[in-house]
Formats: structure tokens, sequence, C-alpha cells
């Protein structure tokens, strides 16, 4: 039989760093290229300005890993880094405004329901995932990271919390408002159409967020569960944020770096490890 080699683990990779292994290095930074890059996409909104955050940052981590020693997570060191090159980006766009201003979506528990349309077919709609990107390019800066960092490329409200310089309860509280919106801008297109609350009807797009970061106690997580089985409109609203969650969770997927920036950013990474160490 072939003798089949697991990958290094992040870890491994990371100790050959420490220790000047400029190849281990290179794969570690390969391999977590992808969603610096998406973040920078995001964030910054302009693919020249997403490469040099991507380069910037692998090269800002090739100066520093020697002296990183895990006390927060590979990723949040990363997002921390690039985020740091993305304001700096930010400052000078001309997207920039004037003033700056997990559970797991796969299953929800009590508060998911099955879907009028099949997720496969919102999944590979065009128009749905243009109006997501727009609803998440529309977001305040501060809302964007929030729901990007969170939502998008998983990691837990500590760690955003880490990475932003804030505490969880502030990171909870973008978030809620940040899914509120977006689901606002998106819910439409998912065939969604907002129906005036009833009298015994709750603000149930901010309980579903505060249901998914663990903020609801059993009993009102039942009585919602109640609520929810005989109200067509808050039973549609969930469907549309928990829709529109798994679209966030699925487009950065297909945001990979371009060959020709993998290229370019993996010169001056060599041309850095070469000279700059």
């Amino acid at each position: 039989m072939p003798d089949v080699t697991e990958p290094a683990s992040d870890e491994a990779l990371l100790d050959a760093a420490r220790a000047g292994d400029s190849e281990a290095l290179e794969r570690l930074l390969e391999r977590h290229q992808a969603q610096v890059y998406r973040f920078g996409m995001t964030m910054c909104r302009s693919p020249e300005d997403a490469k040099d955050v991507l380069q910037d940052t692998l090269i800002a981590v090739a100066r520093g890993v020697r002296d990183f020693r895990g006390s927060s997570s590979l990723s949040t060191w990363l997002y921390t880094i690039a985020r740091s090159f993305c304001i700096k980006k930010r400052r000078r766009s001309k997207f920039a405004p004037e003033l700056e201003r997990t559970a797991d979506v796969s299953d929800l528990g009590a508060f998911a329901t099955d879907p009028g349309a099949g997720p496969d077919e919102l999944l590979v709609s065009k128009q749905v995932r243009l109006a997501l990107e727009e609803a998440i390019g529309a977001l305040a800066p501060a809302y964007r990271e929030v729901l990007l960092l969170r939502d998008a490329e998983g990691l837990t409200a500590p760690e955003v919390a880490e990475v932003l310089g804030l505490s969880v309860a502030a990171v909870k509280t973008r978030l809620h408002r940040a899914r509120a919106e977006v689901r606002a801008q998106v819910g439409p297109k998912l065939g969604i159409t907002s129906l005036p609350p009833g009298p015994a009807c709750p603000d149930v797009v901010a309980l579903f967020s505060r249901f998914l970061e663990d903020e609801i106690s059993p009993s009102t997580c039942t009585d919602m569960q109640r609520h929810l089985q005989g109200c067509a409109r808050c039973s549609a609203l969930c469907d549309s944020l928990k829709q529109t969650l798994a679209l966030c969770r699925t487009s950065p997927a297909e945001a990979q770096v371009p060959a020709e920036v993998q290229a370019s950013v993996k010169t001056a990474l060599r041309d850095y490890l070469r000279v700059g160490r």
C-alpha cells in the first residue's frame, strides 16, 4: 500500500517555524492565506488593498513568529494583524465613511424550521449572493468586522473580542445589530415579505440572534418554540435569518486567493525571508 503521510498540523509547523524553518513557515502561511485575503476583501472592498493586506500580514507574521507563544489561537493572531492593516487602508480609501461609527448555523435547535425553498437553490442564486455582499458592504465597519469574524470565519465571540479589543458583551451587541440589518436587506431576496407583528409577537430576529450566542434561558427558548409553531410570520423571519447566516458561512469559501495574487505575495514573502529575518 502507498505510504500516505498526514499533513503537518499548525502546531508542528509553528514549532518548526519558530526554530527557523522557512519552508515550514511558508507552508503555514499558505494554509491560512485565504482567510486573510477574504477578510481584506470584505473590509477594504478593494482587490488591490486586499492583496496589500495579505502581503503585509504574512510578512508581519514571518517577522514575529519566533515570539508567538500561542496565548491566543493562530487565527486570532492573524486576524488581529490583518485588521490593523485594514484600518490603515480604510482610512485612506475612497470607501471610508466620514465617521467610523457559536452556534452552528446548520443546527439551530429549537428555532430551526424547514425553509420553503431548498437551500441549494438559495445558495446558487447570484441575485441573493449579490444582495448579501451589498448588505455586508453597507454595514458600518465596526459592525461589518464583527459579522465577518463571527459568522463568516467562525471565530467564537471571545476570539472576536480579542481581535477587536472589545468586551464579549460589546461584540454580541454589535453582532445582533449586524445580523438584523443584513437579514432586513437579504430577506426579501429569500422570498420573505415583511409583515406587521401581531400583538403577541416579540422581536424574534433579536431573540434568534441571542439564541445563537446562548443568551436566552431554556424557558424563553421553550416559549419561543411554542410561539413559532403558531406564528407563520415569526417562523418566516427565523427562516430568513437562518438562511442569511448560512450564506455568510458558505460565500467566503468561494473567495479564494487569485493565482496571480498568490504568486506576487509568495515572491514578496520569499524576498523577505531571504534578507529580512
